[in-house]
């Protein structure tokens, strides 16, 4: 267990780095992992994605966005990568002392694979329009703040992230709307000469005002190397580019996404047990957030402690 007293390893933002958070919106890259020895954990890894006989949503859909999520459940590597300290002291500089991770996704992009197209998440349910997560009454802030780890090597050319900068404080969409999924839609649209969509929804169905649109002069990429990370709040306006083909790797991203322990997490779905989205279904039965950093004093969700593997998960930082 970490002495948060004693505890001075430079993985704490700084007032700068905070304040750089709130204006601008994202943070990075960091360093997690060497380069090198990121390629290693990879090669090792990706093998066991193929086995799913522990996975924490084995029945869902080959080819569904879902089809990833939360593998820290089943991969000790991955459960080890949520609650290392790069992660969480930073998490806890923005979030408080009390951190459960809600969910982990792999974001792949292969060669030719379009980039995903501009968007936010308050609730994450732009999907099917029911929020999956319901930050108290009178919050400050909404969404979650993601890290997202580069696996691979993210670069213009193999599509980095794009981040406006700025439009984190204003929410351009109505997730309660809801999107329509049509996967007749991937690798067909062009957005100002960019190849855009998003695993086959359209956020322009739920815009606010549907005439506006993204100020594309204002975005930056960033490019990261495998190992690196970058933090940002999911209500950050942020995309990323296509893989353009010159690479045959493939760019591969999982991401770690954060709340404070008062959020609750897939309340409007327990009374069906199952989550809907991407297409694709999974049930809540082998869900539970990941206490990473303090105490959970409100008891709005279930906490998963142990991996389905049997692996406790260690929460690494006390209150």
């Amino acid at each position: 267990m970490i002495d948060l007293a004693s505890d001075r390893q430079g993985f704490h933002l700084s007032p700068e780095e905070v304040e750089l958070f709130h204006t601008r919106g994202y943070l990075g890259p960091y360093d997690l992992f060497g380069q090198d020895e990121m390629k290693a954990h990879w090669r090792r890894e990706r093998l066991r994605l193929f086995d799913r006989s522990r996975a924490p949503y084995p029945d869902a859909q080959p080819g569904s966005g879902i089809y990833d999520y939360d593998r820290h459940f089943d991969i000790d590597f991955l459960s080890d990568v949520v609650v290392r300290p790069e992660l969480v002291h930073r998490m806890m500089s923005l979030l408080g002392p009390d951190v459960i991770c809600w969910r982990t996704e792999f974001f792949p992009k292969y060669p030719g694979d379009e980039g995903t197209d501009w968007h936010q998440a308050d609730t994450f349910g732009g999907a099917d329009g029911i929020p999956h997560l319901i930050w108290p009454e009178g919050s400050d802030f909404g969404g979650a703040v993601t890290a997202w780890i580069a696996f691979t090597d993210a670069t213009e050319e193999t599509g980095c992230m794009q981040f406006i900068p700025g439009t984190q404080r204003t929410m351009y969409y109505d997730e309660s709307k809801g999107m329509h999924y049509d996967l007749e839609r991937v690798n067909k649209k062009e957005v100002n000469g960019v190849l855009r969509g998003f695993f086959g929804y359209d956020w322009r169905e739920i815009q606010k005002d549907p005439d506006w649109i993204p100020d594309e002069s204002k975005a930056v990429s960033v490019p990261c190397k495998a190992g690196q990370f970058l933090i940002f709040p999911s209500t950050l306006m942020h995309a990323s580019l296509p893989h353009q083909g010159k690479s045959r790797e493939p760019r591969i991203a999982w991401t770690c996404r954060y709340v404070p322990t008062s959020v609750s997490v897939y309340e409007r779905m327990r009374e069906t047990n199952v989550v809907h989205e991407l297409g694709g279904s999974f049930s809540l039965d082998n869900y539970g957030v990941v206490l990473v950093a303090g105490r959970d004093e409100h008891g709005r969700n279930k906490v998963r402690e142990r991996t389905m593997t049997g692996k406790p998960f260690v929460n690494q930082v006390p209150r």
